[in-house]
């Protein structure tokens, strides 16, 4: 077993002026229909939202740096919650195929006014 780990940090500001700008784009790129939902309804708190799962995903392809390319789409890693509100990560797709590989994934997020970090840890088995 061995534990790789990923972190990001992003500015709030940069991800509203990135979804105020391209608008549907931007959304469409990065983000799944799941996440583009639970954002939106967290009206007060929308672009801290986005910009969290921003810089989980960030942090979940530094996690698996190690493993993969970079040529990986966005979609590929999906932040829900559990009915709790805990963060969980989702893999999709081509990644789908590295959950017979890990034991388990955890998830941080926290966003403060400006500023929205994200911390992963995965259990590789």
């Amino acid at each position: 077993m061995r534990v790789t780990t990923g972190v990001d940090i992003v500015e709030v500001n940069r991800i509203k002026l990135l979804i105020n700008e391209h608008k549907d784009l931007f959304l469409q790129k990065v983000f799944t229909e799941s996440e583009i939902e639970y954002c939106k309804c967290a009206k007060a708190h929308m672009y801290e939202s986005f910009a969290v799962r921003f810089a989980a995903k960030e942090a979940v392809f530094k996690a698996f740096n190690v493993e993969i390319n970079h040529n990986i789409d966005w979609k590929y890693i999906e932040i829900l919650n559990e009915k709790t509100g805990r963060p969980i990560v989702n893999l999709k797709d081509k990644l789908a195929e590295y959950n017979k590989d890990i034991e388990n994934i955890d998830i941080s997020l926290s966003h403060e006014k400006e500023m929205a970090i994200a911390s992963v840890a995965i259990l590789w088995k």
